[in-house]
């Protein structure tokens, strides 16, 4: 029993090794930016097939707004306020008579081509990837230092994830809020440039992190449980299994699984920060409408709670559910399927060169 105790955790010591101390930070990247356009590639699609059954039931209005996600993050849409602007997002308002998920797939793909499958990619592309790929490697660098002072702990993941995120998002929410602007305002980048500058001047630097504490209060709980859940997981099944390294089927299921329950954890804050976005994506909308604006920015996330509360009690808080773990499992599984399986495929080629 004992020699199988022994035997149980080297085979884990060996895991976290390859995990974090075998890997370079080029080969981390790599694996990240791999994971991170998969991810993407194979879950857009989803989501644009998810909002044209949505508008045919019911369409959108100019001005109206909805938030479309792709895996690895959520985009705030804005129906088109000119005549001249409806080519640049048409796609989700184009006219369709889709009796299900699968004929919507079908009938996209005959009528408007397959790349109307991936509309609204170009975002991720830009923005998503580079926020995903530094966040996945603080989390692999901070994982193998604080596994020496916790051990095997599920404290090391627990405070590596939420330090990676916490890191991540501040460093990215000035341009999270420059592409929300864009997307929200359809601003050309010489006016969105002097509309920042305006706000540095009248406001100060931190302008730039207005709303980064609903986004933290979402996604610090969410990276915590999610990698603790993960790494919990993935012990057992390697122990289970009896393999002495993961694999990727091990990290799709403990990825897919650790999603599910991280996503239903943190729905209420992600209820808040959902219903904070589409509120002032309408109010910057309307003509005159600066102090309702100022007012439901300046909103803490605890009095959007009461306010939820007071409307629709407990229930509303976890409104969209299942939607919401729907959408993040496969994401999960698919990023840190991909990312794990490539840093094991990396890992015997230590140097970019040995790389075909």
């Amino acid at each position: 029993m004992s020699e199988s105790k022994e035997t149980q955790s080297i085979s884990i010591q060996k895991e976290i090794n390859l995990s974090n101390g075998q890997i370079s930070v080029f080969h981390q990247l790599l694996a990240s930016s791999c994971g991170s356009l998969l991810t993407a590639l194979l879950m857009t699609p989803m989501d644009v097939v998810k909002v044209r059954l949505q508008t045919q039931v019911k369409p959108l209005a100019r001005g109206d707004c909805f938030l479309f996600s792709n895996g690895l993050m959520d985009h705030l849409c804005v129906s088109c306020q000119e005549p001249h602007n409806m080519l640049k997002c048409e796609w989700y308002n184009r006219p369709g008579h889709f009796s299900g998920t699968l004929d919507a797939f079908i009938k996209i793909s005959r009528t408007e081509g397959i790349r109307s499958l991936w509309s609204g990619l170009s975002p991720t592309i830009l923005s998503a990837i580079p926020s995903t790929v530094f966040y996945f490697t603080v989390y692999d660098n901070m994982l193998y230092y604080l596994r020496r002072k916790f051990s095997d702990s599920v404290a090391a993941p627990l405070l590596a994830g939420a330090l990676a995120r916490a890191i991540a998002a501040t460093l990215v929410s000035p341009l999270e809020m420059i592409r929300t602007k864009m997307q929200s305002e359809q601003h050309t980048f010489s006016v969105l440039r002097k509309s920042i500058k305006d706000s540095i001047r009248q406001d100060g630097i931190f302008i730039l992190w207005r709303g980064l504490v609903p986004t933290l209060l979402r996604d610090i709980p969410f990276s915590a449980f999610y990698w603790a859940c993960y790494e919990t997981t993935k012990k057992k099944l390697l122990v289970s299994l009896n393999k002495d390294r993961t694999n990727f089927s091990i990290s799709f299921m403990s990825g897919a699984f650790s999603g599910s329950i991280a996503a239903a954890m943190t729905t209420p804050f992600d209820v808040v920060k959902t219903q904070r976005q589409i509120t002032l994506g309408k109010l910057t909308l309307g003509p005159g409408a600066s102090s309702e604006t100022n007012a439901v920015k300046n909103q803490s996330t605890l009095s959007v709670m009461k306010d939820i509360l007071q409307r629709n009690g407990y229930r509303g808080l976890f409104a969209g559910l299942t939607p919401r773990v729907v959408r993040v499992a496969p994401s999960c599984a698919i990023m840190i399927g991909t990312y794990e399986y490539l840093k094991l495929l990396l890992s015997k080629n230590p140097s970019p060169q040995n790389i075909s």
